[in-house]
């Protein structure tokens, strides 16, 4: 082939009296073939086999343009000496040749994986910077970042408008974050160790267990022997929000560490709605993160890594400080975490088989004051399994076993005996599985699994799943898949409502394992003409409930009462994700969702169909990139859309039962110097805000609850102090600016 480019090339030359300019087109160091590259309209090539081009050109060319399906477009500017380059071209959000882990427990490139999943790298998540990974996950279409109570901000991830205990959030593929972890442990997160996310929407108990009924987030932290040597990022708002990532580097060839430091900071009261409420919990948290890798014969791993995490958060009436901490003269919301998290994978050395044993441990710590309400908990989870890979020609076996063991100690009922003496509570959640991915042809890939989890109440518990993947051709894939999903519940985790200090929690029977069932259809297609690449990624689902947890605010105002539902819980909907790719610096990522989800319940022999609280019908996403190659300027637009939704409204309550839909947007520059990056913005653009989030914020514990005083919206007679009611970030229009930089 390269022949033909150089014959090509001379005889151009000799007709048109021209020079020649060649070069070489890599992707992460390999040569790329097919990429194009382009002087002019008229004067353009593909790469050969190698990755070699050859172009006559003339004084008047100034730049040259590199474009490759998957890759982020690159140009080079030329000069008048220098007749060969070599360009090296970096993945785009979507690249096509991306490994995946998260759908079927090993790496596969994501355009073979037979399960639908979505990655997205850390530059697309600059694209709107954020000081954690809660904030960040709300650019993913079909994603919600949940606020759900304006008082300590705490936050749950919804995927396809489920609750966010059925969310189950991994850190390098292990269940890391999840029951009393989840309710402040996300935005514990520092965005400085993330590599990538995985997102997996749908049940996936077959490989999980229990929590992953409407998804998995995997957060893949960088590896040592890939991260900068020394990386910084610096970031501050006009708010008064300070965010600092720091990570260094260090190791020879065979033994690498990496250690990443973050701290976050905000110490301002703001009040901007005078509801003598915070907006915004005020916090001051620091993680240490240290991992280490080992280079062993035959590619086999062995890794370990640790995070420990300290915050102190605190929001309340403004006059709030620690003196009145746990009174009930100033209400206010203190809680002060401990988190300790191993984590870790060793390939066992047995010639020619593939076992792995993956362990985490996780410890939380929770000394906490909800008014005059104390909150103390102490959680620990270990996590352990055993992981044989075998191929036998057209199958790609996996055979596991796993043991998840979680210890609760608190001073709720929840850890009490018929007595009500205290009981910790220790849950064993032993299980099997095994899983066939069976390559039928090279159109055709069959994957069934199937996991049994063994619950000393419940028995055992079977979850199965299969799923089909059918390449239609090289750029069009339909997927389908149908699976089962369970949850063993956790109270504190269900809804945040239950320990503000305004509810008291009641458990009104013996709550069985959540249980649903999903089918889902999924179609790729891309769309390759010269001026755009295109990718169409469209999904429809189905998920259907039984033994859903249901908290039933409505019964009594200061109640919340547990207990499963008699029917079904339906979440069912479509969802679209475009990327654009212009030849030119011009990408844009574009995504809608719309959901249907409502539970139906049984009364008196009459069948009732109800929305779910705080699930929006359409919600959207964007992000929309512009890069000037000199003199290295990028713009970032990007936001969201939220449609109304049904909101935890109480009897009489002035607030309206339907929230208004919304829309956030943030703008962002940035200038680069090499590997420094001075990037600065705007979020929340139009400085959208919601309104009366918290009622009767004068009388939080509820003194005066017979008495109409002061404004009536805000203290409505017969009414508790309730501040649940939260469909937006608190957070109006604020700047930001950030440097980061990074040294190989």
């Amino acid at each position: 082939m390269k022949w033909i480019y150089w014959i090509w090339a001379m005889c151009v030359t000799s007709v048109y009296g021209q020079s020649v300019i060649e070069g070489r087109v890599l992707a992460e160091g390999k040569p790329l073939a097919g990429a194009y590259v382009k002087l002019s309209a008229k004067q353009a090539a593909l790469t050969d086999s190698m990755g070699y081009f050859k172009l006559p050109y003339s004084a008047t060319h100034k730049q040259l343009h590199v474009h490759a399906i998957g890759y982020q477009p690159a140009t080079t500017l030329i000069h008048p000496v220098q007749q060969v380059y070599t360009i090296n071209l970096q993945p785009s959000e979507h690249a096509l040749q991306e490994v995946v882990v998260t759908g079927t427990m090993k790496p596969v490139l994501m355009s073979a994986s037979p399960v639908t999943v979505e990655q997205y790298n850390s530059n697309f998540f600059r694209k709107s910077p954020s000081m954690n990974v809660f904030e960040a996950l709300s650019m993913v279409n079909g994603i919600r970042a949940q606020y759900t109570c304006n008082v300590c901000n705490t936050g749950e991830i919804r995927i396809n408008g489920l609750e966010g205990a059925h969310t189950l959030v991994l850190i390098d593929g292990m269940p890391i974050v999840s029951a009393l972890g989840s309710v402040y442990g996300y935005m514990g997160i520092p965005n400085s160790i993330i590599d990538k996310v995985e997102v997996m929407k749908g049940p996936a108990a077959s490989l999980y267990g229990s929590e992953s009924m409407a998804g998995i987030v995997n957060i893949i932290t960088k590896s040592p022997e890939k991260a900068p040597a020394i990386s910084a990022d610096i970031q501050a708002t006009s708010f008064g929000e300070h965010n600092t990532d720091l990570s260094f580097r260090l190791g020879k060839k065979k033994v690498q560490t990496l250690w990443g430091i973050n701290h976050f900071g905000f110490n301002q009261v703001m009040d901007r709605n005078a509801d003598g409420f915070t907006d915004m919990s005020l916090q001051n948290r620091i993680s240490l993160f240290n991992k280490w890798s080992f280079k062993r014969n035959a590619n086999r791993k062995a890794s370990i890594a640790a995070r420990y995490v300290y915050e102190d958060r605190w929001g309340g009436q403004t006059q709030w400080n620690p003196s009145f901490r746990g009174g009930d003269s100033v209400y206010g919301e203190s809680i002060y975490t401990n988190r300790l998290e191993l984590l870790g994978q060793y390939s066992l050395p047995i010639a020619s088989e593939d076992i792995q044993l993956q362990f985490s441990y996780n410890y939380h710590g929770q000394n906490s004051v909800y008014g005059n309400t104390p909150y103390m908990g102490k959680q620990h989870i270990g996590f352990a399994q055993l992981l044989w890979n075998k191929s036998l020609r057209s199958h790609d076996l996996l055979f596991g076993g796993g043991l998840r063991y979680t210890w609760l100690d608190d001073n709720t009922l929840i850890t009490a005996d018929a007595n009500g003496l205290n009981q910790p509570s220790r849950i064993s959640l032993p299980g099997l599985f095994v899983q066939d991915e069976w390559t039928i042809n090279d159109k055709h890939t069959l994957l069934g699994g199937l996991r049994a989890d063994y619950h000393a109440q419940h028995g055992v518990i079977l979850s199965p799943r299969i799923n089909h993947k059918w390449t239609v051709s090289e750029k069009t894939i339909l997927r389908a898949g149908l699976g089962r999903g369970f949850r063993v519940v956790n109270v504190f985790s269900e809804d945040h409502a239950a320990l503000t200090g305004a509810r008291q929690v009641v458990i009104a029977e013996s709550l069985n394992p959540e249980q649903s069932y999903n089918i889902n259809l999924h179609w790729q297609q891309h769309i390759h003409t010269d001026p755009v690449h295109i990718l169409l990624d469209a999904s429809a689902f189905h998920t259907n409930f039984s033994n859903k947890i249901i908290p039933d605010y409505l019964t009594n105002d200061n109640q919340v009462i547990y207990r499963n539902l008699v029917g079904k819980a339906v979440s069912q909907g479509l969802s679209l994700n475009a990327s654009l790719e212009w030849r030119f610096p011009l990408t844009m990522n574009l995504g809608i969702t719309y959901l249907d989800a409502f539970q139906e319940q049984t009364s008196n022999n009459v069948k009732e169909k109800l929305p779910i609280i705080q699930t929006p019908k359409y919600s959207a996403t964007w992000a929309v990139s512009y890069q000037w190659q000199q003199p290295a300027i990028s713009v970032d637009l990007t936001g969201n859309y939220t449609s109304s939704m049904l909101m935890p409204v109480l009897e009489n309550d002035p607030r309206p039962a339907m929230s208004p839909a919304f829309s956030l947007w943030s703008l962002q520059l940035t200038k680069k110097w090499g590997s420094t990056q001075l990037y600065a913005g705007v979020k929340n653009l139009f400085n959208y805000l919601p309104r009366f989030p918290i009622i009767r914020p004068a009388d939080p514990f509820d003194k005066n609850v017979n008495n109409n005083f002061g404004n009536a919206l805000l203290n409505p007679a017969g009414l508790s102090f309730d501040p649940n009611y939260n469909y937006a970030p608190m957070q109006g229009r604020r700047f930001f600016i950030g440097l980061r930089f990074s040294l190989r």
